[in-house]
């Protein structure tokens, strides 16, 4: 459609900036990919704020995914038994629609429920929100961020009053000590990393410590690195709070005029001592007080974290403890500091902004609060009492809501709920009992498609225009650059066309994304998260741009709270007080091993785009399980040999690779394997369900497991050559 455009990386939530050119452009010689297909070449985005023209393996071979396995067509089924057939996009909708109205009248609308993701553009949060929470009167839309970002967004309005990460990335460069906990960073967010580790090189005072189970990529450049046993996170906190407040080493004034509870918290750290935290915590104490005197002699601490804190039974707490050390400290609303989660998804903030969780509505506002739903219900023209005053199903009940048949109609779009859910059995076991599934994706086969009944096509990033915002709340705008395949639409034109069959034909009268987006943002009006100022024409006239961002451009900053005024009734930060549970599944006799989850730097979540791309499965032909030599002399297995890994849920087969970059009885597992590129691989096959009581994100992080050694015949792998004949299984 053109010969080039600046765009934003979809993977990450670091949102890095590319520029895409076409390959008749390139002076590439028109490269091709093996079915004959126009490779768009991929360079970064030297303008973009946020990565500065530097690029993963990710976002430099993007467009190599464009072509493959895509879903072109709508399809239906009339049970999970029979074979899809390709319908019209009329028939697809009429079914959804017809089922959505008998639905209301029978079972009422929380029998409704959508689940989301955060590779949506905003546009297509906004639309969904409008529809389920609007239109048809049920908070039963979540989102994939549940199980990435929650625990961030529960802590950051405890402590604050308000979500939005309150740092920026240019704070990786006036930092002086970069504290990492819960984040692979080098491999997770690379580009922020590239940055931080650019820095910490011209600048040999700075400390980076990283706090981790595993010798990661990250943990090999850190100054101090507290490879710690899983779960004892709050221990650790806690204990470097206690020796800072022994020291004397904290901000009395910050404490007394911008805080309150601090008494409360100091009574709890009193109870963490260096030799019991060390012990606790299987560290040293001259590494605890190390990690400590760092955080004391810096004028300017930095904190980033990502699902290793978010993902757990205390992510909230664990995210609010860390919070803690930054108040005590008076480390944020300055260059260099603050408490900065690191966003997993390329939309997740964006998401965060439309109201995208079960208990949010647009403009960080909340359904409990009588106001917040006064407010947009006006806005949305709708009568007064239209929107619920009760959250909806998070992810999980809407698994547990299939079981017990309270759910009766599963609408989800842009994810992969059958390898990424926690408790993968229970999972795919709920996914039967669907009365009807429809799925939305760009891609097929995945491997929820197994279990739909309606397949519609969804138009993905080059083929569609929509913002996303990044870790750091810059939002850019990605531009469609070419048509999308077959019959596919934008995710939010999907959900305006069934809310118009619905008979809301007023309330979703769009003729493009910007208008989706200009209305979208006079509901940021006047709130933390101000947007007014920014439009599709604003974004393309001046490049990408950070809010808060008024109309009046009256609250322009780079950083949040530079004036030590917070969003609360008294404008003060809150202290939280935790003391440390520990896993909610800890190892024991019979499962004496903890597993851990991740990512690799090359694939993304499920595969459905990486999975498809040479130079990436090439460096990762197969799921490995890193373990410990001590461990594996301790269960008489070699390196290379299969290890069968077993929790209480489920079992699956993994290649052992020995290394002393891991955790004496701790496991760890990538994520991405599911069942259609590897037989008896899902990591999630074996993690439990049990969440934060505030964030509910569960504990993907951790569960406890035994270690089976095997037979080579007992695992075997798919290649992704195999995929249509995997699929005839389904």
């Amino acid at each position: 459609m053109v010969d080039s455009v600046k765009t934003l990386c979809p993977y990450c939530g670091v949102g890095c900036g590319l520029e895409v050119s076409s390959p008749r452009f390139s002076g590439t010689g028109n490269p091709t990919d093996e079915q004959g297909n126009p490779i768009w070449k991929v360079t970064g985005d030297r303008a973009h704020p946020s990565s500065q023209g530097m690029v993963c393996i990710k976002g430099a071979t993007i467009t190599e995914s464009l072509y493959k396995n895509r879903l072109e067509y709508p399809m239906m089924r009339d049970s999970l038994e029979e074979p899809f057939r390709r319908c019209s996009w009329d028939q697809a909708l009429t079914r959804i629609v017809d089922h959505i109205k008998l639905l209301r009248s029978t079972q009422g609308a929380d029998a409704i429920c959508m689940y989301g993701s955060g590779q949506f553009q905003t546009e297509d949060y906004y639309i969904a929100q409008k529809l389920l929470k609007g239109c048809l009167g049920t908070n039963n839309f979540d989102a994939n961020s549940r199980l990435c970002m929650s625990s961030a967004v529960s802590a950051y309005i405890k402590s604050f009053g308000s979500d939005g990460p309150p740092c920026c990335y240019e704070d990786l460069e006036h930092t002086d000590c970069a504290f990492l906990i819960g984040t692979n960073t080098a491999e997770c967010h690379p580009i922020v990393f590239n940055r931080l580790q650019k820095y910490l090189r011209k600048n040999r005072k700075a400390r980076l410590i990283v706090v981790d189970p595993r010798t990661t990529k990250t943990a090999e450049a850190a100054h101090l690195h507290l490879a710690i046993k899983p779960g004892t996170d709050i221990d650790l906190l806690n204990g470097i709070a206690h020796i800072l407040l022994e020291w004397g080493e904290i901000n009395t004034f910050f404490i007394d005029e911008c805080t309150k509870g601090f008494y409360e918290y100091a009574e709890v750290i009193r109870h963490y001592p260096p030799e019991l935290v060390a012990a606790k915590c299987g560290i040293s104490v001259p590494q605890l007080k190390k990690a400590a005197r760092y955080w004391a002699k810096a004028n300017r601490v930095l904190s980033l974290w990502s699902m290793g804190i978010n993902q757990s039974s205390e992510g909230t707490a664990k995210a609010r403890t860390l919070i803690n050390l930054h108040l005590m400290t008076g480390n944020i609303g300055k260059p260099g500091a603050g408490p900065f989660s690191l966003t997993g998804q390329p939309n997740a903030m964006g998401g965060r902004e439309a109201g995208g969780l079960s208990h949010l509505l647009p403009g960080y506002r909340s359904v409990l609060n009588a106001e917040h739903r006064r407010d947009v219900e006006q806005f949305w023209k709708l009568e007064p009492g239209r929107i619920s005053p009760t959250p909806g199903r998070d992810a999980w009940r809407m698994i547990t809501g299939l079981e017990t048949g309270d759910v009766g109609l599963l609408w989800i779009a842009a994810t992969n709920p059958a390898v990424s859910m926690p408790d993968l059995s229970r999972t795919k076991a709920a996914l039967l009992k669907s009365p009807l599934t429809v799925y939305q994706d760009a891609y097929y086969p995945t491997e929820t498609s197994a279990y739909a009944h309606i397949l519609l096509p969804a138009a993905q990033w080059s083929e569609k225009t929509g913002t996303m915002t990044n870790s750091e709340r810059v939002v850019t705008l990605c531009p469609q650059f070419r048509l999308p395949p077959g019959e596919a639409k934008a995710d939010w034109q999907i959900f305006a066309e069934v809310g118009k069959r619905l008979g809301f034909t007023s309330q979703f009268n769009f003729k493009d994304s910007a208008e989706v987006y200009a209305e979208f943002v006079q509901l940021t009006r006047d709130r933390f998260c101000d947007l007014t100022g920014i439009s599709h024409q604003a974004l393309l006239r001046s490049g990408p741009i950070q809010w808060p961002c008024p109309q009046d451009h009256s609250r322009e900053s780079k950083r949040l709270y530079t004036d030590f005024r917070f969003p609360t009734p008294d404008g003060r930060a809150q202290f939280a007080a935790y003391h440390s549970k520990g896993l909610a599944e800890p190892p024991d006799p019979e499962y004496p091993f903890i597993l851990t989850v991740g990512r690799l730097y090359g694939h993304w979540h499920t595969q459905t785009r990486t999975g498809h791309i040479p130079k990436i499965t090439k460096m990762y032909p197969y799921p490995r399980l890193e373990i410990h030599p001590q461990d594996a002399a301790r269960i008489n297995i070699a390196d290379g040999e299969w290890l069968e890994v077993r929790s209480r849920r489920g079992k699956a087969c993994f290649l052992t690779q020995i290394t002393r970059a891991i955790t004496p009885g701790t496991v760890f597992v990538p994520m991405h394997w599911g069942a259609l590129w590897a037989q008896h691989a899902e990591a999630n096959l074996l993690t439990h369900s049990e969440a934060c009581p505030i964030s509910l994100e569960p504990e993907l992080k951790a569960c406890a497991v035994q270690l089976i050694p095997v037979l080579a015949s007992s695992a075997t792998l798919i290649d992704v050559s195999e995929l249509n004949s995997k699929l005839a299984n389904f």
